[in-house]
């Protein structure tokens, strides 16, 4: 065996040549790699889609605390607050999600997305705990906003381990499943804040939450990331092989913890992900099929914002309806989990594909606006109340599919920013505008049944748009690798997805 002082022969006009490592480093090389396979025996496929709806849960829980009456009445009353400041404390958490989805997105390519949500699970256990212990309303908003960004770091990573990790007959269900923890989670949201700021005070419905989500954070750090597909793992490459089998490396791809990296002049980091970012925009926004289901899902968002904001004033002024706001919250929850979950067993039953996505997705808003339409014709209240929750169950019913479509229109190293630049669109020309926009139009017409008839006609809108998607040529890309896939720079080895190549076979 060569000693380490000695050069290899060979390729020396284009290689730099360095000698063969000891058997002692070949053997820790190998040993590295199988101890990156092994994960507890608890931690399952199933292990892991309940770890995410947890997380999912707690934090559309924190949405529901922030408007819950017991916590939201203290704010007010203690800061001296307007309606308007208010609504401020509300929303303020979207500036930081929609401004970090996408650099989390694109960190993912570079930094171990696994410890990627953890870092951004501890930001939110902060931030939470901060707007415990908050001053005033400028306080107040700067912790929400945090709250956001810690947020972003989970939403657009989840979706892309749930769906490596599904079985292949329930990818759709699972996604489903996980998305139905938004209505459930805002629903208990409301029950939690309103029992703990009635008892204790709202400062520790805060305080409460945090604590729920700070294990969580904690495990995304001590538990062996799991490798997302897409993106190349830490394991042994070409380069390892060639130590492994005694050959020439280049010198420039030298092993640094645990990674080959290229030593060749680089950019900036801020450059380089700036460039990396706008490379993976313009890709998304030549891929049609992602380009037609997103304007439907903004269309779509866009009278599901105004509903949730106009809807229980809306049902008061209409059919002098008492408790509306508990009429429409509860119609909401569980007309929300209902159809988000029916509508991924849907797909999975018709076959999981894209153009059957487009088709549950087109026919289901189809025939839940004509029944939401229906509902604000009729002056009887009652009546109203079953035709809107049969619309309400139908056009939830797309959570699932139109989450499928995103993940799987684009290669696998793109779907975090293919999830994040969905999550900025229907947020900014969605649910952002449309109620200003709602209320404008009120203004304009006095009449709130005319109002709604109006807004409900934008789930028509979505309905067509989705419609031309079952038209598209569509490739499900799940299965292509990255030309160029990158490493990861998290020290940490990482697992192939749960169910590996196994579950490749169940389809």
């Amino acid at each position: 065996m060569a000693s380490l002082e000695q050069p290899i022969a060979g390729k020396e006009r284009n290689h730099r040549s360095v000698a063969v490592p000891s058997l002692a480093m070949k053997e820790d090389m190998g040993k590295d790699f199988s101890d990156s396979q092994s994960q507890p025996s608890w931690f399952s496929p199933k292990a892991l889609l309940l770890i995410f709806c947890s997380i999912n849960l707690i934090n559309y829980v924190d949405r529901g605390v922030i408007a819950s009456n017991g916590v939201n009445g203290g704010i007010t009353t203690e800061f001296k607050m307007s309606n308007f400041e208010d609504g401020i404390i509300s929303s303020a958490f979207m500036v930081g999600l929609l401004l970090a989805s996408p650099v989390f997105a694109s960190l993912a390519k570079s930094v171990n997305p696994f410890r990627l949500i953890g870092a951004g699970l501890s930001a939110w256990c902060f931030a939470a705990a901060g707007c415990g212990l908050s001053f005033n309303f400028f306080s107040m908003t700067f912790c929400r906003m945090v709250v956001g960004i810690g947020e972003a770091s989970f939403i657009s990573l989840a979706a892309p381990f749930i769906d490596d990790n599904a079985p292949p007959a329930k990818k759709s269900a699972w996604l489903a499943t996980f998305y139905m923890c938004i209505p459930a989670g805002i629903a208990l949201g409301y029950v939690y804040g309103g029992l703990v700021g009635s008892h204790f005070g709202w400062r520790y419905a805060f305080f409460g939450e945090a604590i729920f989500m700070l294990p969580f954070a904690i495990l995304g750090f001590v538990m062996k990331p799991l490798h997302l597909k897409g993106f190349a793992s830490s394991g042994p490459t070409k380069e390892a092989s060639k130590v492994k089998d005694g050959g020439d490396i280049d010198v420039g791809k030298l092993p640094m913890n645990g990674n080959f990296v290229s030593q060749r002049p680089k950019k900036s980091l801020s450059q380089d992900q700036f460039s990396r970012f706008l490379k993976d925009v313009k890709v998304l926004l030549l891929e049609r099929v992602y380009v037609v289901n997103v304007l439907g899902y903004i269309a779509y968002n866009f009278v599901i914002g105004a509903y949730s904001y106009w809807g229980p004033k809306a049902g008061y002024l209409i059919y002098q309806m008492n408790d509306a706001d508990l009429v429409f919250g509860g119609i909401t929850v569980v007309c929300g989990i209902v159809g988000t979950v029916a509508g991924g067993y849907i797909l999975d039953c018709m076959t999981c594909t894209i153009p059957n996505a487009f088709k549950l997705l087109s026919t289901a808003t189809f025939f839940g606006t004509v029944f939401c339409f229906s509902a604000f014709c009729f002056k009887n209240m009652y009546v109203f109340l079953v035709l809107f929750s049969i619309g309400e169950m139908l056009v939830f019913a797309i959570q699932g599919p139109v989450n499928y479509i995103s993940l799987h229109c684009v290669k696998p190293s793109m779907r975090p920013i293919a999830l994040a630049m969905s999550t900025v669109s229907i947020h900014i020309f969605g649910d952002v505008p449309s109620s200003p926009l709602v209320g404008v139009l009120q203004d304009s017409i006095n009449n709130w049944r005319i109002s709604a008839l109006i807004l409900t006609s934008g789930f028509f809108v979505a309905s067509a748009v989705w419609f031309t998607g079952i038209f598209l040529e569509a490739t499900d890309r799940f299965t292509e690798d990255t030309e160029n896939p990158t490493t990861t720079t998290d020290n940490s080895t990482t697992t192939t997805p749960l169910l590996g190549d196994e579950s490749a076979g169940e389809a």
